[in-house]
Parts: C-alpha cells; sequence; structure tokens
C-alpha cells in the first residue's frame, strides 16, 4: 500500500504525458479543439501531480524528471502543432509556418533550466510552460469554434475571420517568437503559491487573480490568453515598482 501511494503523483503525471501525446495527434489531423481539451486536462493533471505530490510528501527525484518529460509533450509538442495549424492560414508562403516548432526547443530548454535553477522555488524567471500553452490554446479554440468564443459579456463578432487574416496571422507568429523567448528569459514572474491569505502580504495575488477572473468573464475563452498576457504585464510593473 506504501508503494501504491508513492506512485500516486507519477501516475498523475503520465496521465499529463497521455493527454499530451493524444493532443499532438488530434491536433495533426487538424481537430484543434479536442486537441485543445487534451491540452487543458493535461494541465490539469500537471497541477495534481504537485498538488498530490506535496499532500502525501512522497516528492521525489524521479517525479521532477517525469514532469518535464510530460510538460515537453503536453505543453510544448502539442501547443506547437495547434500553432502551425493555425499559421497554415496564411494565404500565401506556408513554410514561414514552421516557426511554431520553436516552441518544443524553447520549452524543453526552459524545464531543463528549472530542474537546476534553485531560484524558483516561490516567483519565476520566465514563463512557466504550461502558462504559454495556455495562451495557444484558447486562440486556438477560438479561432477554430467561434460559438465557443461567445460566451462572454463582451462576445466579439467574427473573432475567427479576424485570428485567421493574414495580419492577425503574422502578429501571432511574431508573439509566439516572444513567449519562446520569454520562457527563457531571467524575467521575474509573480509566484502564486500562498503562504497565508493576508491582504497585506498577498494583495498583489489578489489583484492579480482578480483581473483574471474578470477578463475570463468578459471576453470568455479569449480571456485565458489575456490573463495570461496580463499576468506577464502586472508581474513586470509590481517588479519594477519594487
Amino acid at each position: 500500500m506504501a508503494k501504491l501511494k508513492t506512485q500516486i503523483p507519477n501516475l498523475l503525471t503520465l496521465g499529463n504525458l497521455t493527454c499530451g501525446v493524444l493532443a499532438a495527434y488530434v491536433a495533426a489531423l487538424g481537430r484543434l479543439h479536442w486537441a485543445a481539451v487534451l491540452v487543458m486536462c493535461g494541465i490539469v493533471f500537471d497541477f495534481f501531480d504537485g498538488f498530490a505530490a506535496r499532500m502525501l510528501k512522497v516528492a521525489s527525484p524521479l517525479g521532477k524528471e517525469l514532469d518535464s518529460l510530460a510538460d515537453v509533450v503536453t505543453s510544448g509538442v502539442a501547443p506547437a502543432i495547434i500553432l502551425f495549424r493555425l499559421l497554415l492560414c496564411f494565404h500565401g508562403w506556408k513554410y514561414w509556418a514552421l516557426v511554431a516548432f520553436l516552441m518544443p526547443a524553447f520549452a524543453a530548454y526552459r524545464l531543463g533550466k528549472f530542474n537546476l535553477d534553485t531560484r524558483q522555488s516561490h516567483s519565476f524567471l520566465g514563463l512557466p510552460v504550461p502558462s504559454n500553452a495556455l495562451i495557444w490554446v484558447s486562440i486556438g479554440l477560438c479561432a477554430i469554434h467561434p460559438d465557443w468564443a461567445q460566451v462572454a459579456l463582451i462576445p466579439i463578432e467574427g473573432i475567427d475571420r479576424l485570428l485567421l487574416s493574414n495580419p492577425a496571422l503574422i502578429a501571432l507568429a511574431a508573439f509566439s517568437l516572444f513567449t519562446d523567448w520569454l520562457m527563457v528569459s531571467e524575467v521575474p514572474l509573480m509566484g502564486l503559491k500562498f503562504t497565508s491569505f493576508g491582504w497585506k502580504e498577498n494583495w498583489e495575488r489578489y489583484v492579480l487573480l482578480m483581473g483574471a477572473a474578470a477578463l475570463l468573464l468578459l471576453f470568455g475563452l479569449l480571456g485565458i490568453a489575456l490573463s495570461i498576457v496580463w499576468y506577464i504585464l502586472f508581474s513586470l510593473l509590481t517588479a519594477r515598482c519594487k
């Protein structure tokens, strides 16, 4: 029984990996909505494997390495294929869509760096890989299933035509290069772990979460990507003011 207990976090991590493999497969087939859902499921597994390891007090070096391997697939390879399929909608030279496949390389480098860097226990240096994945998952869902994006207080009519226009696709490709760089950068970003719940010591986290909740309420699925952008900007602003 004790041995099974130590494997519970690893089983959750393997669930993350399985979701990532399936997401990459269905994304390659062009079923981007299922790919996006599977990536989100994988990220949920990714959250709970660490939570389970801490709760059961069975964290191990093996679990840490498994977690990084799973994240490369679920939050690196699968979102890259989603972005690649979106960029193929560009009416012109198609090979430039290959820029999407830089994402897994930067994700892998960040995860390897993160495993060796002891400075990131309470905050982050650079953009976490799952956060980057959520940007492209939400944009992909809005582009492919605009009806899903309309479940919001401010629905954006024709969001699919907007996101899949040539200017928008060029902007998305450029933004992907920026987020790739941000993953491996030394830019300080706020950690979300609460050691207490008082306002005075956690006001930045509360403001961040309230802003993210407002964006999700106002913009629905697109609010996921906007919330990550808000997280980056707010972290930079608060870091500069200190």
